[in-house]
């Protein structure tokens, strides 16, 4: 992928070395299980904020920490800076949040009528404070709605080559892309519908939602590549073999079947493998927002 000459966006907030947790060298990343820890401080912020953590955690993957071997040095605590970073990572994640907001500002407003006011990245290591409350690694990316932000534990890239084998620029500017996605449907007011009925469906049916948010987060990244492609010629051969590389590796199916042996569909909260990538390419043959309507696919 062409990222370098991407226009980098100013709206990135960068918080290593507040939290603790180490860097990471350029690219990386994984994911695990979510330990019981986790998971209730997700049920804490949800039971706050009244939004269900799914929402909280937008397209996050669920993943444990490990320390990566060649680390680079980050800002001392009291040091957050604002504006594209300096660093080869924080270039990479400045530039493709801008080329989002390049695209998105464009794409919204002649497809759906709505005028895209682009979301702020947070960076950070180990943990930082979000809107939705106290985030940390092991939740992966997440899009927070009541601050608007998207929040990247930046040694995520490292985990996902470390765990799931799965490495390319363009992988990780999907994991960003899809976080941004999420920020669309803020924008369009799809997220605040779909928690309010979550509040009023049990868990099977909360899910059920969930899995559609997730999907439809996944088709907007898709809309985002092709649009991106369309206008800065920016994709190169692979990169699409990439990103379809990473949605099937974090899919509900081969998370669960990798941490307890078997599948839970009821459980999914993100989609399967076949539906992740089947939904990326839905977004990305089209280019159109409009076809990334999950709710009312029959078929997922």
């Amino acid at each position: 992928m062409r990222w370098e000459d991407f226009r980098t966006s100013d709206n990135v907030e960068d918080r290593r070395g507040e939290g603790g947790g180490g860097g990471f060298g350029f690219p990386g990343g994984g994911a695990g299980g979510l330990g019981i820890g986790t998971i209730v401080i997700l049920c804490i912020i949800g039971w706050v904020t009244g939004i269900n953590p799914a929402i909280l955690i937008g397209g996050a993957e669920t993943m444990t920490r490990t320390r990566a071997p060649q680390e680079q040095a980050q800002p001392r605590p009291g040091q957050q800076r604002t504006g594209a970073p300096s660093d080869q990572i924080g270039k990479f994640a400045a530039a493709i949040l801008g080329n989002t907001e390049d695209v998105w500002s464009q794409v919204l407003p002649n497809q759906t009528g709505r005028q895209y006011t682009p979301t702020t990245m947070v960076l950070y290591t180990g943990g930082t404070r979000s809107g939705c409350g106290q985030a940390r690694a092991a939740m992966g990316p997440f899009y927070c709605p009541l601050d608007k932000k998207v929040y990247l534990d930046t040694s995520f890239f490292k985990e996902m080559e470390q765990k799931f084998h799965v490495k390319g620029d363009f992988a990780y500017a999907y994991v960003i892309a899809h976080e941004v996605g999420h920020h669309v449907q803020d924008v369009l007011g799809i997220l605040p519908k779909v928690q309010r009925k979550q509040q009023q469906v049990g868990e099977r049916e909360s899910n059920a939602l969930s899995v559609r948010v997730e999907l439809m987060a996944d088709c907007l990244a898709g809309v985002w590549a092709k649009n991106s492609d369309d206008r800065f010629k920016a994709l190169e051969p692979g990169d699409i073999e990439e990103a379809m590389q990473a949605a099937s590796a974090i899919g509900d199916d081969k998370l669960q079947k990798q941490s307890q042996g078997y599948v839970v569909p009821d459980s999914f909260t993100h989609g399967s493998s076949a539906q992740r990538m089947r939904w990326f390419q839905t977004g990305f043959r089209s280019g159109q927002t409009q076809s990334c309507d999950t709710f009312r696919a029959s078929q997922l």
